[in-house]
Formats: C-alpha cells, sequence, structure tokens
C-alpha cells in the first residue's frame, strides 16, 4: 500500500508541476495582454494614420509618394529622438509603479514635456529646410522640393508626438493605457474619412492629406489630456507642481541615453531609404523600398505592443524585487510575439501582390516590391523577436548598453554590407536590404545573449537604488502643495 501510495505521489508530481506552469502562463498573459492589446491598437492607429496619407498621397502620384518618402524619413529622425527619450519615463515610472512610490510618476511625466518640448524646438530647423538639405545630399530636385512642402505638414506632427509619446509611457507603466485606444479609434476613422474627401472628392493633393493626418493626430493627445487632469489617475497625477522643474539632469541623461538606442534603431532605415535615393531608377527604388518598410512597420507595430507590455512588466517587476518574474515576463512576450509573427508572414505571403496595389498604381514599382518579398519575410520575423528584446532593455533601464550594440551592428555591420551589396555587386535596393537584415540579425543575437546571461538579482538591487536614488518622499511633496501650479 505505502509503494502504491509513493508511486501514485510520483505520477502525479509532473501534473501538478504542469499545472503551476500552466497557471503561471496564463496569469502572465493576462498581464501582459492588458498592456500589450491597448499598445498594439493604438500603434496601429498611429502607423495606420501615416500609411493612409501614404497611399493617398500614392493615388496622387508617384512624385508625391517619393517625396513623402524622404519626407518621412526626417520625421523618423524626430521620432526616434522623441520617442527614444521618452522611453526613459518608461523606466522610470515603471519600477516606480512596481516599488509603489505612485507620486512620483506625475513629476516624472512632467519632467519629461519639459525636455521633450525643449528637444523639438532644437529639431525644427531640419523640417524647414529639408528641400535644401536634400538637395545638398544629392537627392532629384524635384523629388526634394515636394518632400520640403510635406515636411512643413511634418512640425505640427512632431509637438503632438511630445505629449503622445509620454502619455503612452505614463498610462501603460500603470496598465491604464486602453484609454488612449478609444482615442485611437475615433482618430483613424476620422483620416480616412477626411482624406477621402480632401484628396478624392476635393482634389487638394498633398495640403489636403497632411492636414488631415495633423488633425488626426492630435485628437488622441486632447483626449489624454483630458482623462489625466480630470482625475483618470488619482493615485500618480496630483497637478501641476514647480517640482518637475527640479532634478531635471539625471532624467536628460537617461533621456538622451535612452534617444541614442531608439535612434539608431529607426535611422538605421532611414539611411537604407537615402541610399536608395541614389541609384539609378531613384522614383521607383524609393517607392518599392518605402512600400516594403510600411508592410514592416505595419507588422512590427504587434511587436511594438509587446515592446510595450514586456518594458512595463519587467520594471514593474524589478521595482517590486522580482527577478524571476521579470525573466518569465520576457519568455513569454518572445514566444507570443513569434508566434504572431509567424503568421503574419503566412497572410501576407497569401495576398503580396494585392498588399503591393494598395500603396501603388504603378505596375513597375508593383513588381519590384514582390522581388524583394524573400527579404521582407526575413524582415518580418526578426521584427518579432527583436523589439521583445529591446522592450526588456528599456524595463531594466539598459538603454545605454543596446546603444553601443546597435552602432556596432547596424552601422559597423549592416550599412557596409548594404553599400557593398547595393553598389558594388550590382544587388541594387535588393543589396541594401540584405545588408540591413543582416544587421538586425547579428543585433537580435547579441540581445539574446545579453538577456539570458544577466543577472537578473543584481538587475533588482539596480532598479531599487535608481528608485531610491531619485525618489521625492511623500513628505517633501506635501511641504510643496503650496507652491504647486
Amino acid at each position: 500500500m505505502a509503494l502504491e501510495n509513493l508511486t501514485e505521489k510520483l505520477l502525479s508530481l509532473p501534473s501538478k508541476q504542469d499545472e503551476r506552469l500552466c497557471t503561471r502562463v496564463w496569469t502572465e498573459s493576462k498581464k501582459m495582454w492588458v498592456v500589450a492589446g491597448p499598445a498594439i491598437f493604438t500603434r496601429f492607429s498611429t502607423i495606420g494614420v501615416l500609411g493612409i496619407t501614404q497611399a493617398f498621397l500614392g493615388h496622387v502620384g508617384t512624385t508625391e509618394l517619393a517625396g513623402f518618402a524622404l519626407s518621412n524619413v526626417m520625421d523618423s529622425l524626430a521620432v526616434g529622438i522623441l520617442l527614444g527619450m521618452a522611453s526613459a519615463l518608461e523606466t522610470l515610472c515603471g519600477q516606480s509603479y512596481g516599488a509603489k512610490q505612485y507620486h512620483m510618476l506625475g513629476i516624472y511625466l512632467q519632467r519629461s514635456w519639459i525636455i521633450l518640448l525643449a528637444t523639438a524646438i532644437i529639431i525644427l530647423p531640419l523640417f524647414i529646410f529639408i528641400s535644401p538639405l536634400m538637395c545638398l545630399l544629392g537627392q532629384d530636385p524635384l523629388i526634394s522640393d515636394v518632400a520640403g512642402l510635406i515636411s512643413l505638414w511634418f512640425i505640427s506632427v512632431v509637438f503632438s508626438n511630445v505629449f503622445s509619446f509620454t502619455f503612452q509611457m505614463y498610462l501603460q507603466s500603470q496598465s491604464k493605457n486602453s484609454v488612449i485606444s478609444y482615442f485611437s479609434l475615433i482618430s483613424i476613422t476620422l483620416h480616412v474619412i477626411l482624406s477621402w474627401v480632401s484628396v478624392i472628392k476635393l482634389h487638394w493633393g498633398i495640403s489636403g492629406a497632411m492636414a488631415s493626418m495633423a488633425i488626426a493626430l492630435w485628437i488622441p493627445v486632447i483626449g489624454q489630456f483630458a482623462y489625466v487632469l480630470c482625475g483618470g489617475c488619482p493615485q500618480t497625477w496630483k497637478g501641476f507642481t514647480r517640482s518637475a522643474f527640479s532634478d531635471l539632469w539625471p532624467i536628460v541623461k537617461l533621456s538622451l541615453s535612452s534617444g541614442a538606442m531608439i535612434c539608431l534603431e529607426l535611422w538605421y532605415e532611414s539611411i537604407l531609404v537615402l541610399m536608395a535615393g541614389y541609384m539609378e531608377n531613384a522614383e521607383v527604388a524609393l517607392n518599392a523600398l518605402s512600400i516594403c518598410f510600411n508592410i514592416s512597420v505595419w507588422e512590427i507595430m504587434i511587436s511594438l505592443g509587446f515592446l510595450a507590455a514586456t518594458g512595463v512588466r519587467v520594471a514593474n517587476e524589478l521595482g517590486a524585487g522580482n527577478a524571476k518574474a521579470a525573466k518569465f515576463s520576457i519568455v513569454i512576450a518572445t514566444a507570443t510575439s513569434t508566434f504572431i509573427g509567424f503568421a503574419v508572414i503566412l497572410i501576407f505571403l497569401c495576398f503580396r501582390r494585392s498588399i503591393a496595389y494598395l500603396f501603388t498604381i504603378n505596375d513597375v514599382v508593383a513588381d519590384v516590391v514582390l522581388d524583394l518579398t524573400p527579404l521582407l519575410v526575413l524582415n518580418l520575423f526578426l521584427n518579432s523577436i527583436q523589439p521583445v528584446l529591446l522592450g526588456a532593455a528599456i524595463g531594466a533601464g539598459w538603454q545605454n548598453l543596446v546603444a553601443y550594440v546597435n552602432i556596432a551592428c547596424y552601422f559597423i555591420v549592416g550599412v557596409p554590407v548594404g553599400v557593398i551589396l547595393g553598389y558594388l555587386t550590382g544587388y541594387g535596393v535588393k543589396g541594401i536590404w540584405m545588408g540591413m537584415n543582416f544587421g538586425i540579425l547579428i543585433q537580435t543575437m547579441v540581445l539574446l545573449f545579453i538577456t539570458w546571461r544577466i543577472d537578473w538579482d543584481k538587475e533588482v538591487a539596480t532598479a531599487k537604488a535608481r528608485v531610491n536614488e531619485w525618489f521625492l518622499p511623500e513628505s517633501t511633496e506635501i511641504c510643496h502643495r503650496n507652491e504647486d501650479i
């Protein structure tokens, strides 16, 4: 009888372990999707606004589409700077929220506004003088003139990004970013209607498409302001305060590291677009590469949702002192994102020709896009893994380390390989993208190694030290309430 009982216990042990594992996976998945779901929808909406604008401009003419691609290079530069610097807020708010220092989140949000607004003002001349700058870089003068006109409309977008990015980081660190999704739905719906009326019906061309885009991107910002200021976050928003103007330098340093990390990501593709502009048939090359990047960006919006979720989960767990939970969240997010990535690849392969014609009416451009399909598939696969690893880096505060990894993998490996294959071996735009994918592959492998080998218990200690270093005690906050603006 004793032997039978022992055998029964031994046989039941694996099932209990499996049950505990399934429970952990289910619990972590629910926590992850609370952030990832709204984040994915919000990013789809934001990039959808840009994609819809590009599609309408593509039906205005190929020159307008190429001009949008060039001006989008400058916008990517600005987005990289602002989004990167805002990601410092994800680290600070996430770890502070995990450590239950709730009142600091509102102060960090206001400090980030100050830093990003100053940054936006500094980079404005790049949008004002993009036309002569592109001509100086050897781009086609006609396309550069159109890019100069379009870039003036992007100035409004730059300032909307200051508040949009910071609100996203602030709200998602508290798992409250579903409210952003509601405003995003209104935004993209209105954009489709306004673009159709202004471009197709009224024939306003560039002005109609870009004005619609500007309106659409400001709608969520206004809605988020109203939500936060009207009591949507009572624990973390205590009103405007002069404390936001103090101790800015530590935030600036982390913001600069974060900005460098994200900028190197976005500038990498922008440099390749510029390289395509030097080719013999620049208009076709730019259009084809721009369409491929647009398809890739739609897929990466899903992974960026998991980037956000991973950053929040890792930051929250490190702030709370749970090293194993932080590591487990990375595993679940990576597995889920990769599975979805395979599904997206299958859908694209089934409808690749139809998808190309969503962005162009030119058969030559569509044929080049189809020729780039194998490279696009590889890019889609890498994009399902790499952003999740970046989310882990942001949650843990490794921005400075990843910036060095990006420099090595992208600009010491990827760009030179792209130049060699694109220009010296005659592969053209295909060779440029081969180099880009090779750089991303090396970077992904390095990030996997770092994430696997890192001492997570040490990361918990680092997170606690960071929170304690920048912690503003409740008593200090109370003393300053009479100074609130």
